[in-house]
């Protein structure tokens, strides 16, 4: 029966940890190597829903995209997802940074789910970038990216330029606007703040703030697929986690 360390050293294969963040903090954080895995649940955030639902299954391992311990604790409450994991013995591998900028990682699979051709990243940044098949206007780019990522409210800066190329980046990439501005038409990320985006509208530049969820929750969970080929003699099973930011349809 594999272990944690077994499915540890593998995604370290398609994302190796050593490439995280510096302010990062991916790789196990409850449990042991050497615990035999039989049943694992993946989920982009390890909360105490998630983390009671794996409990509840009998599960041995959560793989969460974003850390279950973020911060230095100062007291583990009972009323915690770690204290849950660690009360039932379900050890939590988080694979954040690393798996965002990996070749098959978020930023790749957010490509690969609307559609963009010839994705490749983007030198010295988390952000791939990638062609639509043909052109569009960004009021149909940005339709596109709602049906394809369940968007139920969607920002973005007006242009009357066709959108053709597209930089991407899953989560908060705020801070590479500028990198995406000098090789594509459009930057859809998942959070961006008012100012940046004023600035981008100032220049005609397309920017398509999505959602942190929307951006990152299925583009992580395609990892479930590669996981159970590997280990067939393990259930992995998807926690529904349901977007925790709601969002008044009108």
């Amino acid at each position: 029966m594999p272990t944690v360390k077994d499915i540890y050293d593998y995604i370290n294969t398609l994302a190796p940890f050593e490439t995280q963040e510096e302010w990062d903090n991916s790789g196990l954080l409850i449990g042991a190597f050497d615990s035999r895995v039989k049943k694992a649940v993946l989920s982009l955030d390890a909360t105490m829903d998630v983390c009671t639902f794996a409990a509840d299954l009998g599960a041995d391992l959560i793989v969460s995209h974003h850390p279950i311990i973020f911060s230095p604790l100062s007291a583990l409450p009972k009323e915690s997802a770690a204290y849950i994991c660690a009360g039932n013995n379900v050890s939590v591998v988080s694979v954040h940074t690393n798996f965002d900028k990996a070749q098959e990682g978020i930023n790749a699979n957010l490509c690969k789910i609307l559609g963009l051709r010839d994705a490749a990243p983007v030198e010295n940044s988390f952000i791939y970038k990638g062609s639509l098949e043909s052109e569009m206007s960004i009021d149909d780019f940005a339709q596109l990216v709602a049906d394809r990522l369940c968007v139920s409210g969607i920002r973005y800066t007006d242009t009357d330029k066709p959108i053709k190329t597209v930089a991407v980046g899953g989560g908060a990439c705020e801070e590479y606007i500028e990198d995406s501005m000098k090789v594509a038409d459009c930057f859809l990320t998942g959070d961006m703040k008012y100012h940046p985006m004023l600035d981008a509208a100032e220049k005609g530049f397309a920017v398509i703030s999505a959602g942190h969820f929307e951006t990152e929750n299925e583009a992580f969970l395609m990892l479930l697929e590669k996981l159970q080929a590997q280990f067939p003699d393990v259930e992995f099973i998807r926690a529904e986690q349901p977007n925790p930011i709601k969002t008044v349809e009108l």
